[in-house]
């Protein structure tokens, strides 16, 4: 009897679980026999294993080959076990020595002529054998640019299962070019300098990225709406290491890595559209659960265009990352949390015909059509909407302006120093933003000025604002005061926020 073992990852979600692969080949009738809760991929990784190995001139043992994934209890899926089946069947033919593999983890999916193609999911299957000690990993080469991310890791990238032998073997390991990290920290292209006009939005859209607030544009057609929000990411902060390493990973689960470089630091921008369902939006799926948009868009911005031409039901499955920063999605396999602290931003039109907003601009929409169309952003919904702006038709003055608006790089230079001055403030806290101040802390340690905090209580006894949009308008104003330079809100800065959460003129 001989026993091969190496080592791979299953995940669920985010989440991974170290898999030991152990193969077991006796004398019998020839059978391949895989256990451990496979999938039906997985399940089919005999076929590829078998031709790879063959194609590369290996053994393939005419025996009773018994494959057992263990836990036995956890399901596994996906074709990234194939390397690692592979190398235990070899090392159980006493083919290639086991030592290699006692401390190193083997991810990738085989050809049938032995090359290693990418996987899903390296970086958290990486960050999860990090975790548990293992410091050494065999991965597709394709997929070494995410890899990367953890630098005291060591990284060993193949093309082929020939490549992985001759390393076992002889501890030659394939030889790679050494990959630029440097990454452009924006996107040239996109700068509201384009933006003609439109104060007021601009004006959101940086209190916006300052206190990580939520944002409702409405305007007609045309207006300038869907370039706002597609330039925010271009004045948000660059993300941190660790923020890096979340969004990549995520971005990894679902292969969206061919669209964003693993090692970008500009903030996410995803903008799903409006019939999209709502498994697209929050995550799900029956067998395997993947993440939806508001968690690719972790760290970064959810744009919605024409939002109230959503689904029933589809906008306001946000309301719970909205307030907590995470999606929990539970199915019969299994709960999955992923992270989901995200930017929304919402464009709408003001009636169906979009031209409700601005004088002799010919609006046929009766006001019943009017409430039912903008009636479909319920209440609830529109209660965790921080800022509500009208965006007003670009004027033929506006237009005509040779001088470009101000840059991105000057915004999100007031961008920084406000979070800058949020973060010195919130140091010993859990949290770095102002609009994830707790509403404790708000009425105690955060609380505004005496006159300001008379003038929201009552507005809150006349019943124009709720608790929560109380609460919204105070981290709104510690915002507004951060951009000011000042140390604490005042009337102003609350009067102020409190407009904005109203949709009045600023």
């Amino acid at each position: 009897m001989s026993i091969g073992c190496t080592h791979s990852v299953a995940l669920q979600g985010l989440a991974g679980s170290l898999v030991e692969v152990e193969v077991d080949i006796a004398d019998g009738i020839p059978s391949f026999s895989l256990l451990g809760l496979p999938d039906a991929a997985l399940s089919e990784s005999r076929d590829r294993v078998r031709a790879a190995l063959i194609n590369c001139q290996e053994p393939w043992p005419n025996k009773k080959v018994t494959v057992s994934l263990s836990p036995a209890w956890l399901p596994k899926s996906g074709s990234g076990f194939d390397l690692s089946i592979a190398l235990a069947l070899l090392i159980a033919q006493q083919s290639i020595p086991q030592e290699p593999f006692l401390h190193t983890i083997v991810l990738g999916e085989l050809a049938l002529d032995g090359k290693v193609r990418p996987i899903q999911g390296v970086l958290p299957a990486l960050i999860e054998a990090f975790q548990r000690g293992i410091r050494r990993a065999v991965i597709p080469f394709a997929n070494r640019a995410e890899a990367l991310l953890l630098p005291d890791m060591k990284i060993i990238e193949v093309r082929t299962l020939a490549e992985v032998t001759v390393w076992a073997r002889n501890g030659i390991v394939p030889h790679v070019e050494e990959l630029d990290l440097e990454v452009s920290p924006d996107d040239e292209n996109l700068d509201f300098a384009d933006v003609a006009g439109q104060a007021k939005a601009r004006r959101a859209a940086e209190i916006a990225a300052s206190g990580g607030h939520h944002l409702l544009l409405i305007g007609p057609p045309g207006a300038g709406k869907t370039m706002i929000a597609s330039r925010i990411p271009t004045i948000l902060p660059a993300l941190n290491t660790e923020e890096a390493l979340e969004v990549t990973a995520v971005h990894s689960i679902t292969g969206g890595l061919s669209a964003r470089s693993p090692m970008s630091r500009l903030a996410p921008i995803v903008s799903p559209h409006h019939t999209a369902s709502r498994v697209a939006i929050v995550g799900g799926g029956s067998h395997i659960i993947k993440p939806g948009a508001c968690s690719l868009a972790h760290h970064g911005v959810l744009f919605i265009d024409e939002a109230p031409e959503c689904a029933i039901g589809v906008l306001d499955s946000l309301r719970q990352p909205l307030e907590t920063g995470k999606i929990t999605i539970t199915r019969s396999v299994g709960n999955i949390t992923f992270p989901a602290r995200f930017l929304l931003v919402l464009a709408a039109n003001p009636c169906p015909c979009g031209k409700f907003i601005g004088k002799g601009r010919g609006c046929t929409c009766t006001s019943q059509q009017v409430r039912r169309y903008l009636g479909k952003l319920s209440g609830p919904l529109m209660d965790r909407i921080d800022m509500r702006v009208a965006v007003e038709p670009v004027s033929r003055v506006e237009m005509a302006e040779t001088e470009l608006g101000e840059t991105s790089s000057a915004i999100r230079a007031r961008v920084i120093a406000a979070r800058a001055a949020a973060a010195a403030r919130f140091a010993g806290y859990s949290w770095i933003l102002n609009s994830q101040i707790p509403a404790r802390e708000l009425r105690t340690v955060f609380a505004p000025e005496r006159a300001a905090l008379n003038f929201l209580h009552d507005e809150l006894d006349r019943e124009r604002i709720t608790a929560r949009g109380l609460h919204k308008v105070i981290r709104i104003s510690w915002t507004l005061a951060d951009l000011a330079g000042r140390p604490k809100p005042s009337l102003q800065e609350v009067q102020s926020a409190y407009a904005l959460r109203e949709g009045a003129e600023l």
